[in-house]
């Protein structure tokens, strides 16, 4: 299977399942940021942690120790938030963060890969058309993303009154 395809692939099977699950995929975004965050604030010293378990880490270990920050909170999110969006409209909006979400996600995990396999992603056409829109993609996403969980708050005006 070429690499372009399974980059397609990677980029459409989140997607899916944001969209069948009906997943907030704002929240799931925003996760991805957090994971982001956790891969470049935490996994220097959680390897260093790992190491003094097992003298013999090697970069392999370093690599899974930062896919997994990077992954577990959008995990997570997406198995709490399942079946959290209700209404048709909602559903239709939530393409556009959930696109957003799954384009994050290949453009950080990506470089994470050991690095043959890396390169043989960014070598590939549609890896250079993704990575050159990555600021598009981050600013986009998070407006989007914000729009979105804007969205959802509730109306409060109609609480306040009981019915007997």
């Amino acid at each position: 299977m070429s690499h372009d395809i399974a980059l397609i692939i990677a980029l459409a099977l989140p997607i899916l399942i944001f969209l069948l699950l009906r997943v907030n995929a704002a929240l799931v975004f925003l996760s991805v940021c957090l994971g982001a965050v956790l891969v470049d604030h935490v996994a220097s010293d959680a390897n260093m942690i790992v190491g003094s378990f097992s003298p013999t880490t090697n970069s392999l270990s370093q690599t899974t120790i930062e896919l997994c920050l990077l992954l577990v909170p959008a995990v997570i999110t997406t198995i709490i938030m399942s079946f959290s969006v209700h209404g048709r409209l909602k559903v239709v909006l939530n393409f556009f963060p959930a696109v957003a979400s799954s384009m994050l996600l290949v453009l950080l995990a990506i470089p994470m890969l050991p690095h043959g396999i890396a390169f043989a992603f960014m070598i590939q056409p549609s890896w250079r058309m993704l990575s050159n829109a990555e600021a598009m993609v981050i600013s986009l996403g998070a407006l989007v993303s914000l729009f979105f969980l804007w969205t959802q708050r509730r109306n409060f005006r109609g609480h306040n009154k009981k019915k007997h």
